[in-house]
């Protein structure tokens, strides 16, 4: 691909992909967000057409436990509250009493 030699003023002219009707040559130019085709950098045609460019990948997510989802924090809520049921049910089934009475009194 190649790039034209158009002067950017800085006012917000995206640079658009065109495809020549005549040559097939692709190319990029800036142009006005209205303009639909632009003259072939190759061949020098006025019938091209504007292309739809995909869009640019998002940018890497930063990991960490400071950037977890609400979903992942929920589901090691709901997996550790399940290992106590086990541990608890264990007890339980051992004679065990599962929740000891607490220190000074208190329930």
């Amino acid at each position: 691909m190649q790039r034209s030699s158009a002067s950017y003023d800085g006012r917000g002219m995206p640079i658009y992909e065109f495809e020549c009707g005549e040559c097939g040559a692709r190319f990029e130019e800036l142009v006005a967000a209205g303009v639909e085709e632009a003259p072939c950098v190759e061949c020098g045609s006025t019938r091209s057409r504007r292309l739809m460019s995909s869009v640019s990948p998002p940018g890497r997510q930063p990991r960490g436990a400071a950037v977890r989802s609400n979903e992942s924090q929920r589901r090691e809520r709901e997996a550790a509250r399940h290992d106590r049921i086990a541990e608890s049910r264990q007890k339980r089934a051992r004679g065990e009493n599962p929740h000891p009475q607490k220190k000074n009194g208190a329930k």
